[in-house]
């Protein structure tokens, strides 16, 4: 059972966070709120999300599993104007759940859960280096790296916190000092990533106030972020890449 109320523009900005690597996902549904845990179909990403009952305007539910189609829930909370509340209600016996806004009536079939990948396991990560920035300049960063590779390393020398692409004839570096950062933890740290991964979680990192980065030498990323303070909690571990000699 589920029967919940939230205002669209949260609701949409955490489904699209959430969807950045997976298209569907099994999503546990417990009394404390809604959470996930993905992988991607190549392994190299992760998202872990949790979506508190306190973000909700009213929220009861029973703990259950549903198997959700995220491209069909983005298409349909993409019409929903902002500041929209958005009733939800989940009918376990058919698998479906309702959606009701602004007069309309969306009723969407579940997906069995059985047939989307299972949750996967958390690796335990203790990584040496951890640096809080706004998303803004994280993204600034990768955007600019797109220009020249389709690779970027991120890692901290000293009390520097540096981004850098390197492409066959160019090269982008951003380097960002403790007076920058709103935080740093120092710490060796040097790993190369795709950008295709990170172009897409800087879609809704970039819009965070403050982004959680820890990084090692060769090791996965954790980058963390509220898509709303107190509300919604998205971590992503993105696998590095590691280069041949």
């Amino acid at each position: 059972m589920l029967k919940a109320s939230i205002d669209i523009d949260l609701l949409r900005d955490s489904i699209t966070a959430l969807s950045v690597i997976v298209s569907e996902v099994r999503l546990k549904i417990k009394s404390d709120g809604i959470s996930v845990k993905a992988v991607d179909a190549a392994n190299v990403a992760m998202v872990i999300f949790d979506l508190k009952a306190s973000s909700f305007e009213s929220y009861q539910a029973d703990e259950t599993e549903i198997g959700v189609d995220l491209v069909k829930l983005n298409d349909i909370l993409g019409i929903v104007e902002k500041k929209t509340m958005v009733d939800m209600e989940l009918n376990t016996a058919s698998q479906k759940l309702h959606l009701n806004f602004g007069g309309l009536s969306y009723t969407l079939s579940l997906l069995d859960p059985s047939t989307i990948r299972s949750e996967p396991r958390v690796p335990q990560l203790d990584l040496p280096a951890r640096v809080v920035l706004n998303g803004q300049d994280l993204r600034r960063a990768v955007k600019a790296a797109e220009k020249v590779s389709d690779h970027m390393t991120l890692g901290v020398t000293g009390d520097i916190f540096f981004m850098e692409a390197k492409g066959d004839t160019d090269q982008v570096r951003l380097e960002m000092g403790t007076d920058q950062l709103i935080d740093l933890k120092a710490g060796e740290a040097n790993s190369l990533f795709s950008l295709d991964y990170l172009l897409d979680i800087v879609k809704s990192a970039g819009k965070a106030g403050e982004v959680t980065l820890s990084v090692g030498c060769d090791f996965p990323i954790l980058i963390e972020f509220d898509v709303s303070p107190n509300a919604c909690h998205v971590t992503f571990l993105l696998a590095p890449r590691i280069e041949s000699d």
